[in-house]
């Protein structure tokens, strides 16, 4: 615990609270509308949809503009990919597409908090850490989640996209929290699951940033971004 900062930012979604994986969501859903995606495989279609949905969030420009209505991003996202795959699959209609997002975004929105990760931060809080949620998306949706899981009573300071105005990556997400904290970069922590947002953005400040790798598969082959710290488990920061 002598090891821990003076102040840790954290991110919301798979960071702290997981809806699980996206790519097996994909899998289970496309077994379930395999007649759509006739004559491909099951396989392959949800492989296909795993690739498109990389491509469509990774794009800093659409990922901005629909982080304020998920529901919405990922139908559009379904839609497209739907459309790419009827020229194989004719049963992938709009139709199909539709019913196809309205069960990802439920399967998403199914949030539960990672084991162990209210123990540690209550751990984090008691050593005087000052600690801080620093999550993008709309305000209402990302207050809910704080208010299901009681997060507020173990942070000091909550920053919501929605309702601040602004969100990562840009620096001033990052030097609010700060701010507001009353800490230097070189005394701070950013923990989360995005290697932009959560690691190279907050680098460049000189903040010392941990990638929380939840789903074990490690850096992506070529990945330029490497992270001061690599967890699989939010424990681990007490280590």
């Amino acid at each position: 615990m002598a090891g821990l900062p003076q102040a840790i930012l954290f991110d919301l979604d798979d960071t702290l609270i997981s809806a699980g994986s996206r790519r097996l969501l994909f899998q289970a859903l496309a077994e379930a509308f395999a007649g759509a995606f006739a004559p491909l495989s099951p396989a392959d279609a949800a492989a296909r949809l795993e690739a498109h949905a990389k491509v469509f969030w990774d794009d800093p420009e659409r990922h901005r503009h629909w982080r304020m209505n998920l529901a919405a991003g990922r139908r559009a996202m379904i839609v497209e990919a739907f459309e790419q795959l009827s020229a194989e699959a004719p049963g992938a209609t709009r139709e199909a597409a539709e019913a196809f997002a309205a069960r990802v975004h439920a399967g998403r929105e199914e949030n539960r908090m990672f084991p162990g990760a209210v123990e540690t931060l209550q751990a984090i809080r008691a050593a005087g850490v000052k600690m801080a949620l620093v999550t993008n998306g709309d305000g209402a949706g990302q207050r809910a989640k704080v208010e299901r899981f009681a997060l507020a009573p173990l942070f000091d300071h909550i920053q919501i996209e929605g309702e601040a105005g602004f969100g990562t990556p840009e620096a001033r997400a990052y030097l609010h929290a700060m701010q507001t904290l009353d800490v230097a970069a070189a005394d701070t922590w950013m923990v989360g699951d995005n290697l932009e947002w959560e690691v190279a953005a907050p680098q460049r400040l000189g903040i010392f940033a941990i990638w929380h790798d939840h789903l074990g598969e490690g850096l992506p082959p070529g990945s330029p971004y490497r992270p001061d710290r690599i967890i699989r488990a939010l424990a681990e920061l007490l280590d």
